[in-house]
């Protein structure tokens, strides 16, 4: 007697993608699960791109701008930095806490020449944002028809 093992791919594929999600969520979890506020955190990121230059938006609230740091080099724009804990009075009772403490660290390889040493970076009301032009090399040039 044989046994015949039914080939189902759609299931295959749905047990495939849950394991992906599980891998990424690991790696790069969304909310910490309960108990892990202390451990690193991640920014939310907006990364845009205009004909000049690329705009990226960190939301890093209750972080002093000296606590952020910023560095480019070889195509690769990283920030990272510390959000630090509150001191916990004795006498008070927390019932619930979710805001995420610690530091953090978020790497971006931008995909054409730059103007390193034009890069700003401006910080406002928790939120940082950093302006990083392209070079006039990798600008479209528009030709006119004659």
């Amino acid at each position: 007697m044989s046994n015949l093992t039914r080939f189902f791919p759609s299931n295959d594929l749905s047990r495939m993608q849950r394991e992906f999600d599980r891998l990424f969520n690991d790696f790069f979890p969304t909310q910490p699960a309960e108990g892990e506020a202390k451990r690193s955190w991640v920014p939310s990121v907006d990364l845009s791109e205009t004909k000049d230059a690329y705009h990226l938006h960190f939301d890093v609230p209750g972080i002093a701008k000296e606590d952020i740091t910023i560095n480019f080099h070889d195509g690769v724009l990283t920030v990272s930095g510390e959000r630090k804990s509150e001191e916990k009075a004795e006498d008070t009772n927390h019932v619930r806490l979710e805001r995420s403490f610690g530091s953090f660290y978020r790497s971006f390889n931008l995909p054409a020449a730059v103007k390193a040493n034009a890069i700003k970076a401006v910080y406002k009301d928790g939120v940082l944002e950093i302006e990083v032009p392209k070079a006039d090399e990798v600008k479209p040039l528009k030709i006119k028809v004659a």
